[in-house]
């Protein structure tokens, strides 16, 4: 390092942020980014009739064309929401050795937490129903209105900024001080991706479409490709 300068470069970090205001909010910035994100998506295609008809495979009635543009245009599909599978490793041991008072008294008690509030509804909030006993709800406005847990936005760099709901969390905790806080974790999540016209999915959708752009770079590969004409 010369001059107080590094060449390391920055590392963006990947996050859980909870959607619209809420006591107490919820924020989980990643530690360590995930090694790997699974991502799915499946598609059920099924044959178009009509009420009586007799029951057709879609294997006979794609026999049925030789026409594939009819074809793409007639067959019905199910395209199924999008689902996101990652662990997030959770631990302790830099913050302890910078003298971080919070972790060396709790660990990574206060991630894990918020991680769990995160699949409960927001109306079982104490903090939330105290604070709405102290304010009252005039206005129609409540911390804890919901009934339902909170939506949760996943932010995976500048690309993704998705919309999600939280299908499972499966929590592993690995390692513990001397008074039995964990300091250190992993968990597993998986995640659907809520699809539609709010603006945190249009972003990120039109992000891959640019991108998507981007690969006519890569138009003349097709030379080296053999298609039958």
């Amino acid at each position: 390092m010369l001059g107080g300068l590094t060449n390391k470069p920055k590392i963006l970090r990947g996050a859980f942020v909870e959607y619209g205001l809420s006591l107490p909010p919820l924020v989980v910035v990643f530690q360590f980014n995930p090694i790997q994100l699974t991502r799915n998506r499946s598609l059920t295609f099924t044959v178009p009739g009509k009420q009586g008809d007799q029951k057709t495979s879609i294997r006979k009635f794609h026999q049925e064309y030789n026409d594939l543009g009819k074809l793409r245009d007639d067959q019905q599909v199910d395209v199924q929401e999008e689902s996101v599978g990652f662990e997030i490793r959770l631990d302790a041991t830099d913050k302890l050795n910078d003298g971080d008072a919070v972790t060396g008294q709790f660990g990574i008690a206060p991630q894990l937490a918020t991680l769990e509030l995160m699949v409960h509804p927001k109306d079982e909030s104490l903090i939330g129903q105290a604070l709405g006993s102290l304010l009252g709800s005039s206005g129609g406005f409540s911390f804890t209105k919901s009934q339902n847990p909170p939506l949760v936005l996943f932010i995976w760099g500048r690309k993704r900024v998705l919309p999600v709901n939280i299908n499972s969390m499966n929590i592993t905790e690995t390692e513990f001080s001397t008074d039995l806080n964990p300091i250190r974790a992993t968990v597993a999540v998986n995640v659907t991706v809520i699809e539609g016209k709010s603006l945190p999915y249009m972003y990120t959708k039109a992000m891959k479409e640019a991108m998507s752009v981007l690969n006519l770079a890569n138009i003349t590969d097709i030379a080296n490709v053999i298609i039958p004409g």
